[in-house]
């Protein structure tokens, strides 16, 4: 099981600051962040953490603002305790409803029960409330799908609900994988197969539609193995980045024989869709 570093960060003026220090560290491999009154609270897993990799987030040697952190390692296994306590039900499009096991079930078509262990990928997040968007906007009917940094799984969960029928959910984190199988098993789904690994599993595989909500790095890096999987006509979803990003997502697709379709944005992250051609 992973742990985890958290480094909170004060700074002076918090705006912009926060928002510039959030994407730099987010393009240095930090995966999830919390912004307070005094600034941000970024978390890295151990093995990611590189020494002297804060030394080239600009923002911190900038004269414009004043910026100080601590940091600690943090048990991944303190991450239910705190969001049993925070963890509220999201409703999205009307449609789709997540919630924990101890939320009343409200009325929508779509119900998903994740139990909330970890902090990422619980539908709060912009990032994973526009790809659950994207899947409600979409023909899921029969399709084979890839939902790869699953996460909780709450992706996947919510394809098979809207008809897939062959589902990989992979995630590189052990606690994530953990996390998926059980709440795979909490929403009787029955389509949907858990791994845990990297892009390099997805040899030889193929699939109709392609889900990764990642980051920008990891994704530039993985988009041609995303494209080689991809079937003609394929979709990918991608999210886990800024506005600002776009255009090299967009180029590297593109590149890889990815045509772009739509988009969505939310609080500056943007979740995106392109073609297989």
């Amino acid at each position: 099981m992973s742990n985890y570093l958290e480094f909170q960060f004060k700074i002076e003026p918090i705006e912009p600051g926060s928002e510039i220090l959030i994407a730099e560290l987010g393009y240095a491999g930090f995966e999830s962040f919390v912004e307070n009154e005094d600034g941000v609270t970024a978390y890295i897993q151990s093995e990611e953490y590189k020494e002297g990799v804060l030394e080239d987030i600009q923002i911190l040697n900038s004269d414009e603002f004043e910026i100080s952190f601590t940091s600690k390692e943090i048990e991944q296994v303190n991450w239910n305790s705190e969001w049993e306590k925070n963890f509220n039900p999201i409703i999205v499009a009307d449609k789709c409803s997540v919630r924990a096991p101890f939320h009343e079930k409200p009325n929508t078509e779509y119900d998903i029960v994740i139990e909330p262990k970890m902090s990422f990928g619980t539908g709060h997040h912009a990032t994973t409330h526009m790809m659950l968007q994207h899947i409600l906007n979409n023909e899921w009917e029969g399709r084979s799908v890839l939902d790869m940094g699953c996460g909780t799984g709450v992706l996947a969960i919510l394809a098979e609900m809207k008809g897939a029928t062959t589902l990989d959910a992979i995630d590189i984190d052990n606690w994530c994988y953990l996390n998926t199988l059980e709440n795979v098993e909490r929403n009787n789904c029955k389509n949907i197969s858990v791994y845990e690994g990297t892009a390099e599993l997805l040899e030889g595989k193929s699939y109709d539609v392609v889900i990764a909500n990642i980051n920008r790095n990891i994704l530039l890096e993985d988009i041609p193995t995303y494209s080689e999987c991809l079937s003609k006509g394929g979709k990918l979803f991608l999210s886990g980045f800024y506005t600002e990003d776009v255009p090299v997502i967009e180029e590297a697709c593109s590149n890889n024989g990815l045509k772009f379709e739509n988009k969505l944005v939310e609080d500056n992250w943007t979740a995106v869709s392109f073609i297989k051609e």
